[in-house]
């Protein structure tokens, strides 16, 4: 199968084709998200359109964001010989033949082939192994596709010969656009019948498609198609409608109204209660709601230093942790790391002494001396010697226990306590070591002498 596989579906009627088909987009100007890979000026959207896509790229991402429909789109603008595999369905025999073509073409026409592999990680090593010596020579150029991460799921040599573009689920707005552009079609969506969608049914696909525009498609279609007309003729789609079109009921979720700020608000407390299974619900609904699971991980790294502190110092780190992990999984395995994060963070021992940096915040605001840091202090590379900056410092790895008495507060602040360790978790430890510190300060005040 060479390119007249995509060039075939794009000539027949498209009435006969599912909506989410008929509704690809043409160009590169009509394709929706996907703008920091493929924006203006972005290199791989300069390589399609100028036809100078000559190394393999492999393209990552979550079902429907528009993998297959870029691999379209650079069939369309190429001038080379554009095939097609699905690692489903093809074996090595198809690609021998394939190679086999495309060594005749170049040979003999000084023509490139574009090979195009759907799913490309559900070939085994040994099926990947047989493509690797095509791309290293330039036989072929690999366009792989993937939803799975393929630096797991591709043989090392292959990624590193290959471009790995992460293509992101599609935002809210993104599928918003595109719902909307169906409706209005007039050739290739229902721009010609009248139908009408209810706002909170289209603002539930949007949120409930989890940014797949498949599945928003998918969903409208059989809404619209499974929907009498009216006595008017109208076609009238209601919330109930939809949400049995996707089968997913809606959650009572307004992302800009109270029930967001009320259900992160229940989810952090929760957290910050040590209650997990609260916490647990509360994420739930946020997630089935559509809720960015950015969003509540970043509510949670926030709550990780200001609830938790140093009496669990490793709470920051799984919060980040999580984070980090989600943005390479995303939905819906993120779940996994949003729940883990949740959960050890409402199970962590509690403390909120990292507030004392207020209390540090407002002695700087009521202190009009700008030349506050003690001599010994100040840096000596630079006035050392003529303003006798640094001198008298004291360095505390040269002492017993890697601890000297010395000032470091400014002269008017000296005996300030900002911090006040809590006695949970870890930060028993550090009150208990503070305070021997402390009692050496008090019991040997600084007398400025050196």
């Amino acid at each position: 199968m060479n390119m007249d596989l995509f060039d075939h579906a794009l000539a027949n009627d498209v009435t006969a084709q599912p909506l989410a088909e008929r509704m690809r987009p043409r160009t590169l100007d009509e394709l929706i998200g996907q703008e920091h890979v493929l924006g203006p000026g972005k290199v791989l959207r300069r390589a399609i359109e100028s036809d100078r896509l000559f190394s393999s790229i492999i393209l990552w991402g979550p079902p429907g964001c528009g993998k297959t429909t870029l691999a379209r789109l650079i069939a369309r603008h190429t001038r080379g010989a554009f095939v097609t595999l699905s690692a489903v369905l093809a074996g090595k025999a198809d690609l021998r033949k394939i190679i086999a073509a495309a060594q005749e073409r170049r040979k003999y026409h000084r023509q490139r082939t574009v090979l195009f592999i759907d799913e490309v990680h559900r070939w085994n090593k040994a099926q990947q192994d047989a493509l690797l010596p095509h791309v290293e020579n330039g036989t072929i150029t690999l366009i792989g596709a993937t939803t799975e991460n393929p630096y797991f799921e591709v043989i090392a040599a292959l990624v590193s010969r290959s471009r790995v573009f992460q293509l992101r689920p599609l935002e809210p707005h993104h599928i918003r656009r595109i719902l909307e552009a169906a409706l209005t079609d007039p050739e290739r969506g229902y721009g010609k019948r009248n139908v009408a969608l209810a706002p909170e049914a289209l603002d539930f696909l949007t949120q409930a498609a989890r940014g797949d525009a498949r599945s928003a498609l998918n969903a409208l279609e059989l809404a619209v198609e499974s929907t009498p007309p009216d006595e008017s003729g109208r076609i009238v789609i209601a919330l109930p409608t939809v949400q049995e079109a996707i089968q997913q009921r809606a959650v009572l979720y307004d992302k800009d109204g109270d029930a967001h700020y009320d259900t992160i608000s229940a989810f952090i407390k929760s957290v910050r209660g040590s209650d997990p299974d609260a916490a647990l619900y509360w994420l739930a609904k946020m997630v089935e709601a559509g809720e960015d699971p950015r969003f509540i991980l970043r509510r949670l790294l926030i709550l990780a230093a200001e609830d938790i502190g140093l009496a669990d110092p490793q709470a920051l780190v799984v919060a980040h942790a999580a984070a980090q992990a989600f943005e390479w999984v995303g939905l819906p395995e993120g779940v996994y790391h949003l729940a883990e994060a949740t959960l050890y963070l409402a199970t962590a021992p509690k403390s909120n002494s990292a507030k004392a940096y207020f209390a540090a915040r407002e002695a700087v605001r009521n202190n009009a001396n700008p030349d506050d840091v003690p001599r010994h202090l100040k840096d000596p590379s630079r006035d050392g010697k003529a303003l006798g900056h640094g001198k008298g410092y004291r360095y505390p790895h040269n002492a017993a226990g890697h601890f000297v008495v010395q000032q470091y507060l400014p002269d008017g602040l000296q005996g300030a306590r900002f911090y006040t360790p809590s006695d949970q978790g870890y930060e028993r430890t550090i009150a208990e070591r503070l305070a021997k510190w402390r009692e050496k300060v008090s019991v040997q005040p600084w007398q400025g002498k050196t």
